[in-house]
């Protein structure tokens, strides 16, 4: 594509996404800013029509962007980045965001959503992205044992240790076996299991090894998906149906789950229409990015809007707001 018509056709998106409109050549040519004739425009909206980018709904109607067009325009954008007043407002929020990590997420949702008026979605970690505090056993008496985690972002987990540790004997056994615990699993990530290290004490590495096998990751809260501002959709398309559809997909949570990442696992950053690969998404686009922490992907964060989408703006959010979330939370597991 010539740089007129990559012109006309930023122009042409830009417009759409502003107004809901289709694009007339005058339009376009006091976006544009180009020096030619509105003969010259409407020769280059019909080429781009022609090569699949436009679309005339109507025949005497403007034109729109096609899935191509919106491709193209994405493509071409460079990064875009929030208005001071925006970057203060996520600045002072994850200044001071605090509680427990599921809390802490969908907050985020929420302020992903305020601050692009599309519906925010975030999945949680697969395992807490924070580190383990403290681990201990704890008695109950009657043969039952409870490992108990703490982790540096507050969170407690506790799984029954299903054995009769009264061949283990006395309670020092079971003290031994509870600092050994607590050393093998601090500072690691809930959701791992530590390698058990042998002591030659043979009661007290059968109660450890035991005690470990009750923790599986399956069992921590991960992988959740956190909704923000799902009612911003409802002025974000015409027909009452594809509303329905749209909110009908976030009510899947596996299904978003599965999209984010399988987004993620492309490359992309971008899913305009078809390319989400979800039929009732298709006059939808799905923006989204990692967050990680220490290096490593913990979850992933998006989000849902039309395909005439701010895609600047968009872009800038999750870009931010992603990278200070997972800043946010290995900050907290150092503390």
């Amino acid at each position: 594509m010539d740089e007129r018509k990559a012109m006309v056709l930023r122009a042409v998106v830009e417009s759409f996404i502003d107004t809901a409109q289709p694009v007339g050549s005058r339009a376009v040519s006091d976006l544009s800013g180009l020096d030619v004739s509105g003969a010259t425009i409407r020769n280059e909206m019909a080429a781009l029509e022609n090569d699949g980018y436009l679309v005339q709904p109507h025949t005497s109607a403007g034109r729109v962007p096609t899935e191509a067009g919106y491709r193209y325009f994405v493509d071409s954008l460079g990064p875009g980045s929030l208005e001071e007043t925006e970057t203060r407002q996520v600045r002072s929020f994850f200044r001071t965001t605090e509680g427990k990590l599921e809390q802490r997420l969908a907050d985020t949702s929420k302020l992903l959503s305020q601050l692009t008026t599309y519906a925010a979605v975030i999945v949680g970690p697969t395992h807490d992205p924070t580190t383990v505090r403290s681990a201990r056993l704890v008695d109950l008496g009657n043969g039952r044992l409870l490992l108990v985690i703490v982790t540096s972002s507050g969170g407690v987990e506790r799984f029954e240790v299903n054995a009769d540790y009264q061949e283990f004997c006395d309670d020092r056994i079971i003290e031994m076996a509870s600092a050994k615990i607590d050393q093998l699993f601090k500072g690691s990530y809930l959701g791992t299991v530590p390698e058990i290290e042998v002591t030659g004490n043979e009661k007290l590495d059968l109660l450890v090894s035991i005690a470990i096998r009750a923790v599986k990751p399956a069992e921590s809260q991960g992988g959740d998906l956190y909704v923000g501002g799902a009612a911003n959709m409802a002025g974000q398309f015409d027909a009452v149906s594809t509303v329905k559809s749209v909110l009908a997909v976030l009510e899947e949570q596996l299904l978003v789950v599965r999209l984010l990442g399988n987004l993620v696992d492309r490359g992309l950053s971008v899913a305009i229409g078809s390319e989400t690969g979800v039929a009732p998404l298709s006059e939808c686009a799905v923006v989204v990015a990692p967050y990680t922490v220490e290096g490593e992907r913990v979850g992933s964060i998006g989000l849902l809007g039309p395909t005439r989408m701010d895609y600047p703006k968009a872009l800038a959010a999750v870009n931010v707001v992603s990278t200070r979330l997972g800043k946010s939370l290995g900050e907290t597991h150092e503390d």
